[in-house]
C-alpha cells in the first residue's frame, strides 16, 4: 500500500510541475502578445489577430492549465499534509496571487482585444514581470522550506 501511495504522489507531483511549466509559459507569452495588440491601430486586422491569438492562449494554455495547477496541487498538498507546514502558507498566498494576476491580465487582454487601451506599454512590461518574481519566490519555498 505504502508503495502505491508513494507511486500515486509521484505522478501528482510531476503532473503539478507540468501543468505549472504550462500556466507560466502562457503568463509570460500573455503581455507579450498584448503588447503587439498595443501596437496595432484599433480596429485594424492586425488588432483582429492579436485578439484571436491571446483568445486562444486563453482558452488552450491558460484556463485548463490553472484548473489542473489548482487541482493536482490541492491534492499534492493533502497527500504530503503540506498544509501542516509554515513555507506552504506562504506559497497558498503567492499562488492565489499569482491567480488573482491571471484574472487582472485575462480581463485587460479581453478589454483590448475590444479595442479600449487600458493599460500603457510601459505598464504591460512592468506587470509582464509580476509571474517571474512570483514563480521565483515559491521554488524557494518548495525547495528550501525555510520555515
Amino acid at each position: 500500500m505504502q508503495e502505491t501511495l508513494i507511486f500515486l504522489q509521484a505522478w501528482l507531483k510531476a503532473g503539478h510541475i507540468i501543468f505549472v511549466i504550462f500556466w507560466m509559459a502562457g503568463l509570460f507569452i500573455l503581455p507579450r502578445q498584448m503588447l503587439y495588440m498595443h501596437a496595432s491601430a484599433a480596429g485594424s486586422e492586425e488588432e483582429a489577430l492579436w485578439a484571436k491569438r491571446t483568445q486562444t492562449l486563453k482558452r488552450v494554455i491558460l484556463i485548463p492549465s490553472i484548473i489542473v495547477v489548482w487541482v493536482l496541487g490541492l491534492l499534492l498538498m493533502s497527500a504530503i499534509g503540506a498544509h501542516t507546514q509554515g513555507w506552504f502558507h506562504v506559497k497558498l498566498l503567492l499562488v492565489l496571487a499569482l491567480s488573482g494576476y491571471h484574472g487582472f491580465i485575462s480581463a485587460k487582454a479581453k478589454a483590448m482585444a475590444r479595442g479600449e487601451r487600458p493599460l500603457s506599454e510601459k505598464a504591460l512590461r512592468l506587470w509582464g514581470e509580476v509571474p517571474a518574481i512570483i514563480t521565483v519566490l515559491v521554488v524557494v519555498l518548495v525547495i528550501v522550506k525555510p520555515f
